[in-house]
């Protein structure tokens, strides 16, 4: 018990290393970390260039009064108060902030994965070339099962995008796993169109989330453009699935939510996989 408690010690100083001040830490277990708070103000504390990688699914801003379809039964698009409908120059505004924070704290090597739907995803590419990103690829996740388009008026909603970015430096190399990819899609080069299901019934056993991911997806960014070992950040890690990917795959994780409720679902997760 005792080695334990100084093992936990030691991960946990490692990790508070890249901090600029002291951090309060939600939940620390074998270089997997939860942060609780505004991702604004804790995104602060981070010292310059100390994130390998970050992957971020931020609000698509589309929560209203329609209705969308979910298991054959017509259910509401409200998903929650941090999902409601804000301006156009807002939302731009929140996109061009939260970057700008990650770029400041991501590694001149590293990369930056960003998903969306029409939503959101065209401020957010803009938002990064204003920010001195460049995008590398235009990555669309085709859903193989997506719920109908119940009004009838057009057609069914089956993609999302994740664009994948780098710094816009001359001299920065960033990883991209080739060799990797290509065997994983079966000797032959990955293209930038990835076919999955929706998440399945099994990643949402200890609880849901309204835009979770599917597990697979993560696991494709993950093995892409980091190495074992490397520290993932994930600025609104909702129900933590870019977590429970980079530990499936011996990566350090760093995860930040303001709802307690999604960090405790993450955690749950996290304590009953059996892969790690």
């Amino acid at each position: 018990m005792v080695e334990k408690e100084e093992m936990l010690k030691k991960q946990s100083s490692q990790i508070i290393d890249i901090f600029n001040k002291k951090v309060r830490i939600y939940y620390n277990q074998k270089d997997f970390f939860l942060l609780l708070g505004d991702s604004f103000k804790l995104l602060k504390n981070f010292k310059e260039k100390s994130v390998d990688m970050i992957f971020a699914d931020p609000p698509y801003f589309l929560s209203g009064n329609g209705i969308s379809c979910s298991g054959g039964k017509m259910v509401s698009v409200k998903k929650a108060i941090w999902d409601e409908k804000i301006d156009v120059v807002t939302k731009h505004k929140f996109n061009k902030k939260w970057i700008a924070e990650c770029k400041r704290i991501l590694k001149d090597s590293g990369t930056i994965w960003i998903s969306g739907t029409m939503h959101n995803i065209y401020s957010i590419g803009q938002a990064l070339e204003e920010n001195g990103f460049k995008i590398i690829n235009n990555i669309t996740w085709k859903k193989l099962n997506p719920p109908p388009n119940i009004s009838c008026r057009a057609f069914t909603h089956s993609t999302e995008t994740v664009l994948w970015a780098k710094k816009d430096l001359r001299k920065a190399k960033y990883k991209f796993n080739y060799d990797v990819m290509k065997k994983i899609n079966n000797g032959k080069q990955m293209k930038d169109v990835w076919e999955t299901s929706l998440v399945k019934p099994s990643e949402k056993k200890y609880g849901k989330h309204p835009t979770q991911k599917t597990l697979k997806l993560l696991e494709y960014i993950i093995l892409a453009s980091t190495d074992e070992n490397d520290l993932i950040l994930d600025p609104f890690n909702g129900s933590g699935t870019t977590g429970i990917a980079a530990r499936k795959l011996k990566r350090k994780y760093i995860g930040i939510d303001k709802e307690q409720d999604y960090l405790n679902l993450t955690i749950r997760r996290y304590e009953n996989e059996k892969k790690f």
